[in-house]
């Protein structure tokens, strides 16, 4: 896949695709990972595989209220980690929070794999540092190996988090989540910022705010937004919902 030409429009799918194969061969990921990321690549290219100006709306307020928050924290789960891990421990370094793994089909191996992962990504982009953000970078903590926290309103083992990560939040940052989760995160009073390219998932429809980007062009340019100090408004996520789902129905049109 490295030999993909810059030229090519889509090397970037090609590339995310690319990643997700081997970091399965890895066993970072949860068999049905590559059925959620091909849904989500089927809805990305209705977009037109760019940042609309709806979601660089959505990311703005999402940095506004990260920067904001008393305790945020970053949820990460396995196709998240492998997607936009990097862009996860720049944002953590930021804002000066933790990263908390976070996974649907939790396992002791998987979960010592994404920890390590994650752990590997901060070492590397620390040491490329040697001003005070590589400090910083090196200062972010991964969570999510010691689950002494619950999610009040989940059963079994979704319900399991981390008492200084996602249970002591007040804003969570989830890259790619499940509705369940979000619901009941929200109806704890979290403020829940989703990056999801389905419109109409329960997550996307149930966040605080929602970004409907790829997540790993929505992680960069939030961790770029975070330097620009912006600040909240009144917020209405159904809109940016509603300008997704016709950017998409106009894509369709199109192409029937």
């Amino acid at each position: 896949m490295t030999d993909i030409p810059d030229s090519h429009p889509r090397k970037a799918s090609l590339m995310s695709r690319q990643k997700m194969v081997e970091a399965s061969k890895r066993g970072l990921l949860a068999e049905s990972a590559m059925i959620a990321h091909g849904r989500g690549e089927a809805f990305d290219y209705l977009l037109g595989e760019k940042t609309s100006d709806s979601a660089s709306l959505a990311i703005r307020e999402a940095a506004a209220r990260l920067l904001v928050a008393e305790s945020p924290v970053i949820s990460m789960n396995g196709n998240s980690t492998v997607l936009a891990g990097s862009e996860a421990i720049k944002i953590a370094s930021i804002l000066g929070c933790p990263v908390e793994v976070n996974i649907y089909y939790r396992t002791s191996d998987r979960m010592e794999s994404l920890i390590g992962e994650l752990e590997s990504l901060r070492d590397r982009l620390g040491s490329e540092s040697l001003d005070k953000a590589g400090q910083s970078i090196m200062d972010v903590e991964i969570l999510g190996e010691v689950a002494d926290g619950r999610i009040l309103g989940l059963q079994g083992p979704r319900s399991l988090c981390s008492s200084r990560g996602i249970e002591q939040a007040d804003v969570v940052l989830v890259p790619l989540e499940d509705g369940d989760r979000c619901k009941a995160l929200t109806s704890l009073g979290k403020q829940v910022i989703a990056i999801d390219l389905n419109p109409l998932s329960r997550t996307s429809k149930s966040a605080t705010v929602t970004i409907v980007d790829d997540v790993t062009r929505a992680m960069s340019r939030l961790a770029d937004e975070l330097l620009e100090n912006p600040t909240t408004t009144d917020w209405d996520n159904e809109a940016v919902l509603r300008d997704a789902l016709d950017i998409m129905s106009s894509s369709s049109l199109r192409i029937a």
